[in-house]
């Protein structure tokens, strides 16, 4: 009788110590929504509860489990996740602690998620009917007086984790670190009408640019406006460079124009670093692979459009870096340079 109560006493003891950790299989996945206000969401996730709850009617119903089997995340636990990652970067692990995901899950999560993003959110677009193209410039137009502007385009570095060994010398950028470059334009509110993310972190912005679907498009079917860019681009006539060594007042009222101008661009990739704090150097650097690294970036240009869409305000502003090159094209097309005199000559030449 005395070992039957002892081997009672044991069973008990043995199911009070497994109890507690039963409990833990199910972490605690309280909604985000459910217990903070604007200002935190906005702080944590930088997207405020509509702009959230607009992305997770686009694409909760491609999230969806067909069945509850193992208690799988509901769509919302995945576009926090993912908002969370893009919001402050860092390690994956904690990112789960703090949702009740484990590591693994905040992985998938991310990935599919930045899919769905990038193919179901359409929220860059250049500026091509008449109507837009004209609120574009007299946009820009009040910035410096530079007229007929259509946007500034400019490239910027992304860091990523050291690729496979036999692309490694095509992803070492300028600066002498890993990274891919991402071509952007943008207009004078800061918003971006078209990205390019594909080219290794060594690639130059003017290759880009000749090798793009919207390069193409201007130099065969020039539109009514011009493209302000560094001295890094070819000088052409859609698309104005600064003066290497102005000579006159005029040339140096077009070039005081210009930069102001073109200030833009940079200002909208500091922004976009600063809001999606994952894709600047304080966070470390993105952790996948060149592709995945792509879709990351256009994802957070996506929702950067959508914040100045639904005037979601800023987190405190992050300088970008700014390039420091200054190469002068010295190629065979020369007929930009005129459109550049007429420029100065019509427009900045005027007391």
């Amino acid at each position: 009788m005395a070992s039957y109560l002892l081997l009672g006493l044991l069973d008990r003891e043995k199911q009070s110590t497994l109890t507690p950790s039963r409990k833990k299989i199910f972490r605690d996945r309280t909604s985000q929504l459910d217990t903070l206000d604007d200002v935190q969401l906005i702080s944590r996730y930088r997207l405020n509860r509509h702009a959230i709850m607009q992305i997770i009617a686009s694409v909760g119903s491609y999230l969806e489990r067909p069945t509850k089997r193992s208690v799988p995340l509901l769509p919302e636990m995945h576009v926090l996740v993912t908002l969370r990652y893009l919001a402050k970067g860092g390690f994956q692990s904690e990112i789960g602690d703090l949702h009740g995901v484990s590591q693994p899950s905040v992985s998938r999560v991310i990935h599919k998620t930045i899919n769905l993003l990038c193919k179901h959110l359409n929220l860059i677009h250049f500026p091509n009917d008449a109507t837009t193209r004209q609120n574009t410039k007299e946009r820009f137009y009040d910035i410096a007086g530079f007229p007929n502007v259509i946007g500034c385009i400019d490239g910027t570095l992304i860091a990523i984790i050291r690729p496979p060994h036999d692309e490694e010398v095509a992803y070492v950028c300028r600066k002498g670190y890993h990274a891919i470059n991402i071509q952007a334009i943008c207009d004078a509110d800061l918003r971006f009408t078209n990205i390019v993310c594909r080219w290794p972190g060594a690639t130059h912005d003017a290759f880009m640019l000749s090798n793009s679907t919207i390069g193409t498009k201007l130099e065969q079917n020039p539109v009514d406006g011009w493209l302000l860019g560094d001295s890094g681009y070819a000088c052409r006539p859609w698309l104005l460079t600064p003066l290497s060594n102005p000579q006159t007042p005029p040339e140096e009222k077009y070039n005081r124009a210009h930069c102001r101008t073109r200030n833009t661009v940079e200002r909208a990739f500091g922004v976009l670093k600063s809001r999606f704090r994952c894709l600047g150097k304080t966070t470390g650097c993105l952790m996948f692979t060149s592709k995945r690294c792509h879709q990351v970036v256009y994802a957070a240009a996506q929702l950067h459009n959508m914040c100045l869409d639904m005037n979601i305000p800023l987190p405190p502003s992050q300088a970008d870096e700014v390039a420091s090159d200054d190469t002068v094209y010295h190629g065979p097309i020369c007929d930009g340079f005129q459109t550049r005199r007429g420029v100065i000559r019509q427009l900045f030449s005027r007391q």
